[in-house]
């Protein structure tokens, strides 16, 4: 029977070295493929609080009021990216500006974006009917809720939105978005 040593059993030293590489490698393994799937789930922050985004169109460019009024009617609404990087209605008034608020375009039934149309002047959701006004309060269920608001100001020919945090002119009520 050979008796073992202990000079020939691996010293503390080595064995908590080990230990501490396999750790480190199965950990950092591990962060490194969480990391894409927790971005996903957190969007990137828009700057200082209440500084709002700028409102990007369909190709990630910075909405021009000059350029976006131009090519509009009054009444006209189109889609822009807005707060959080959800589809955002921009609405041209009477007086070929842009109204001081803009409406989330996400139906408040599942999740679909509601498009504007134009020859019943509402929005109408694909989806499951849900019908909403011009101003985007639900006229018509499923849906629970109107459409969120957000404010739109110009501030150097761009459109910058900022979270609707007051009462919500069209219901009276306190909004359900914040």
């Amino acid at each position: 029977m050979t008796q073992i040593s202990a000079s020939d059993a691996p010293s503390m030293g080595r064995r908590q070295f080990m230990n501490l590489l396999t750790f480190g490698t199965i950990t950092g393994t591990a962060l490194g493929a969480l990391y894409p799937v927790v971005k996903y789930f957190i969007p990137p922050s828009s700057g200082g609080a209440g500084s709002g985004v700028t409102a990007k169109d369909a190709l990630g460019n910075d909405v021009l009021v000059s350029e976006f009024v131009a090519n509009r009617k009054p009444g006209d609404r189109a889609l822009s990216q807005g707060l959080k990087g959800d589809p955002t209605y921009l609405i041209v008034n009477e007086e070929s500006e842009i109204t001081s608020y803009g409406l989330n375009a996400i139906c408040t039934h599942l999740g679909c974006v509601v498009p504007w149309n134009g020859s019943a002047n509402k929005f109408i959701c694909p989806c499951h009917g849900s019908q909403y006004n011009a101003e985007g309060k639900v006229v018509r269920g499923p849906a629970p809720l109107s459409l969120a608001l957000a404010h739109a100001e110009v501030s150097d020919d761009k459109v910058i939105l900022t979270p609707w945090t007051e009462t919500d002119f069209r219901t009276g009520e306190k909004p359900w978005w914040t």
